[in-house]
């Protein structure tokens, strides 16, 4: 399957694994690239010298290429990105930022960049700022998501429109007949997130993946657009955030309620009460925990079989 995707990257198939906090380590990211997607190592919760120890055991798991998603919003970004170059690394995914502040100096570097956007406004202003390649991510996706509700299927079309560079989907993506529609409405790969949480290799605690695998429809939530919009499971937390509002809360009080490390106690800890747990919609349709390799060619055969099928219509 070769497209503007598999060419950028130089992988088999034009799936991108996201690069989740707390989820995205050197297992996953290793795994993902070695079954012939692209891995990514999530360095949203890593301090420096952590990233530096998943760089290194990811070139020692894979020597296929895999790639680094950095918010930019990190406080230690500069070191984190000198890190990248010093370690070779090809692929730099940023989100969460201005895709200007970097874009030119990883390029300069010969990395190849992609960005991570919510919207047609801010798709323009990658393509703009140089990056080689924009994920789309729709209303569904878990963990922190766009303010406009947007979603995946009108997202993808819309930024179709507007840009030419090549174009990613994401959110709401677990199946391969779900990427085979986003790769219809105009988008040349896929970047899945919360499928792979609910792997062997994800670094998300082992009680997490079975919430994730519980998940029905509606147990998912956007909230705290006053903060940061994120996309997580109702639970106490949630529901101490949902009081807050009943209360009229402040954005001083709903920082209170969060607090610090929310997401670290509930994804790397498993603490299910008072832990935050970030998770897309498209959790309804995980059932099972299994090897990144097994979602992969899953992933692949069910698009050919949706292929198929949709080549018999009259």
């Amino acid at each position: 399957m070769q497209n503007r995707i598999t060419s950028l990257f130089d992988i088999q198939y034009p799936i991108i694994q996201g690069g989740m906090i707390w989820a995205s380590g050197w297992r996953l990211a290793s795994a993902v690239s070695n079954a012939g997607g692209l891995g990514l190592i999530g360095a949203g919760s890593m301090y420096p010298e952590v990233l530096l120890k998943h760089i290194q055991k990811c070139k020692k798991a894979t020597d296929k290429p895999f790639g680094v998603n950095i918010p930019m919003l990190y406080p230690d970004i500069d070191q984190l990105m000198d890190i990248i170059v010093r370690e070779g690394v090809k692929i730099v995914f940023t989100s969460a930022g201005n895709p200007k502040t970097w874009t030119s100096y990883l390029k300069e570097k010969g990395i190849t960049v992609v960005h991570v956007v919510s919207s047609v406004k801010f798709a323009l202003k990658a393509q703009e700022a140089g990056v080689d390649a924009i994920v789309a991510e729709g209303f569904e996706a878990g963990g922190h998501n766009g303010r406009d509700e947007t979603t995946t299927l009108v997202l993808i079309p819309a930024v179709n429109e507007k840009v030419t560079i090549p174009l990613i989907a994401a959110g709401g993506i677990g199946t391969g007949q779900q990427m085979l529609a986003a790769m219809v409405l105009g988008a040349d790969g896929v970047q899945v997130g919360s499928r792979f949480v609910a792997s062997d290799e994800a670094s998300s605690h082992i009680a997490f993946k079975h919430e994730v695998v519980k998940a029905k429809e509606g147990d998912t939530q956007l909230t705290l657009k006053e903060l940061a919009p994120v996309r997580l499971l109702k639970n106490k937390f949630y529901h101490d955030v949902q009081q807050a509002y009943a209360d009229g809360a402040s954005v001083d009080r709903l920082k209170e309620v969060l607090g610090r490390a929310r997401a670290k106690k509930g994804m790397f800890e498993g603490d299910l009460e008072e832990g935050e747990l970030e998770i897309g919609q498209v959790s309804t349709l995980i059932h099972t925990i299994k090897p990144a390799a097994e979602i992969v060619a899953q992933l692949i055969a069910e698009f050919n079989d949706a292929k198929a099928s949709v080549t018999k219509l009259q």
